[in-house]
């Protein structure tokens, strides 16, 4: 069980907007949560956990590196909420 954490509003802008693309990315049918989760080491509760609360403290950066190199989200997009969400 994780602890929760207070997050920066930063980085809470940042979560949504992972969540978003991940949103996006299932939409269009480019992937499952299974295999996004699978393929890029994360725990699968913990994703859904930290999906359901902002302030768990399951969420890393590297969780994005996916979306980034496989699906080409915008780095910059998931940083900063600037420009398109596909670069």
């Amino acid at each position: 069980m994780s602890r929760r954490r207070v997050y920066s509003e930063a980085t809470l802008a940042i979560m949504e907007r992972f969540f978003q693309a991940m949103d996006a990315c299932k939409a269009d049918k480019l992937i499952s949560i299974t295999d996004y989760c699978s393929d890029n080491g994360i725990e699968k509760p913990h994703f859904y956990m930290q999906r359901k609360d902002r302030n768990r403290g399951f969420f890393e950066v590297g969780w994005m590196l996916g979306l980034i190199e496989r699906f080409h989200v915008s780095a910059y997009w998931l940083m900063t909420g600037k420009g398109q969400m596909f670069g």
